[in-house]
């Protein structure tokens, strides 16, 4: 559990009585941010852990003049953990909010503790089809996307090219499903093969026979999800069988900040060039997002993800919440209502939220170059879709 608080503060609470704790402790806000920590992971628990440190110092660990009291909390990438932990914050901490999420699986798991307990939830990363439809909820909240977005952006970027027939792989969990169901939506071609691969603490990491498979099926390219450590070990295979120059590869959620520098580093050029659809990108054009990328780099020397991005914007989105209630964390109507207007400098720039409660943005399409400097990172090259929303908001009652 990681804790976040400005140094004097934690100085002066140890001088304090237990009385003046309490007191303290009632006139904080309390956040809870579930994440995956360890495992191969915490690659990208880590990327969002450092993001959400980062905005509570650009906030002075403070919002509407109280101070935050963040718990990390580490899902160890199970839906059983990650339930378990949504449980203790909500339980034993009495947070105000629960942030974070990568999985859609752990987040599924969790949404009900959290919201059967009256408090807001915020989705840093997950989307899973069902929270965006016939289980939305007044409290939930996300800033990052519906899973079917991002490769239904792809199926459209497939179809302006002129690509006729393509081969899929992901792994077999519900944003795997989704990423595919995503893509199909939108695809005007045809598929020629289908693969989901084993997901979870022990996933696949050995994509040979997929891609002996997608070789021979004769396919004009390659459409991907694989998130985090998988996503490296997919490429690196993808350029070992021989595919790249000849079977082009289309992702999403797999060739981001986090792989880059390893693919950099392993000196994999082919990934250069390749393409992935986004609705967020380092190069994006607005104050909030140079400020974060710029400190962001400065202090881990490296590009912040997507996962980084979103997390940062949840910490945002529930200042801009507790900031419109005046500190009155009991005004839970007030903050919902400061919510839905997403009223705060989003490092994606200005969007709004659907009946849902999920982001109506734009998505685009990505490039992989290398920077001034000569890092690889990702650079927009069109709009694909203009404030677009997910096709499961008409599910949603609210």
């Amino acid at each position: 559990m990681h804790i976040w608080k400005p140094i004097s503060a934690a100085v002066a609470c140890a001088s304090l009585l237990l009385s003046s704790s309490l007191a303290s402790a009632a006139d904080s806000v309390k956040v809870g941010f579930v994440t995956t920590l360890t495992t191969p992971a915490a690659v990208i628990g880590n990327d969002m852990k450092d993001a959400v440190d980062l905005a509570m110092e650009h906030i002075g660990g403070k919002m509407a003049g109280k101070p935050v009291d963040l718990i990390m909390e580490d899902d160890g990438f199970k839906p059983e953990i990650g339930k378990q932990k949504a449980d203790k914050l909500v339980k034993q901490d009495n947070v105000d909010f629960v942030a974070g999420f990568i999985w859609s699986h752990v987040l599924l798991a969790s949404r009900k503790s959290v919201l059967d307990a009256g408090k807001f939830l915020i989705s840093a990363n997950a989307g899973p089809s069902p929270i965006a439809g016939k289980l939305c909820h007044e409290n939930f909240f996300s800033t990052s996307w519906q899973n079917d977005q991002t490769p239904m952006a792809m199926g459209e970027v497939l179809n302006q090219k002129g690509v006729k027939s393509i081969y899929i792989m992901a792994p077999n969990y519900a944003a795997g499903k989704n990423m595919v169901a995503g893509v199909e939506r939108t695809f005007k071609g045809k598929v020629l093969g289908k693969d989901f691969t084993k997901w979870g603490k022990d996933a696949q990491l050995d994509f040979s026979a997929e891609l002996a498979k997608a070789k021979a099926s004769g396919a004009e390219g390659i459409f991907v999800f694989y998130p985090g450590k998988a996503g490296g070990a997919f490429i690196k295979q993808y350029t070992q069988a021989g595919l790249e120059g000849k079977v082009p590869l289309y992702t999403v959620f797999t060739v981001d900040a986090i792989a880059l520098p390893k693919l950099q580093k392993g000196g994999l050029e082919g990934v250069l060039g390749t393409e992935n659809t986004q609705q967020w990108s380092p190069d994006l054009d607005n104050a909030a997002n140079k400020k974060f990328v710029g400190d962001f780099k400065a202090k881990h020397g490296r590009y912040p993800s997507f996962y980084a991005a979103q997390a940062y914007d949840s910490i945002m989105l529930i200042k801009s919440a507790v900031e419109a209630v005046k500190g009155d964390t009991s005004n839970m109507d007030g903050m919902r209502s400061a919510m839905k207007s997403a009223n705060y400098e989003s490092v994606r720039g200005k969007y709004t939220y659907g009946n849902n409660h999920m982001p109506i943005q734009n998505f685009y399409l990505r490039k992989v170059v290398k920077d001034a400097d000569g890092n690889w990172t990702t650079k927009i090259t069109k709009t694909v879709y203009t404030n677009h929303q997910d096709v499961y908001a008409s599910e949603c009652k609210m």
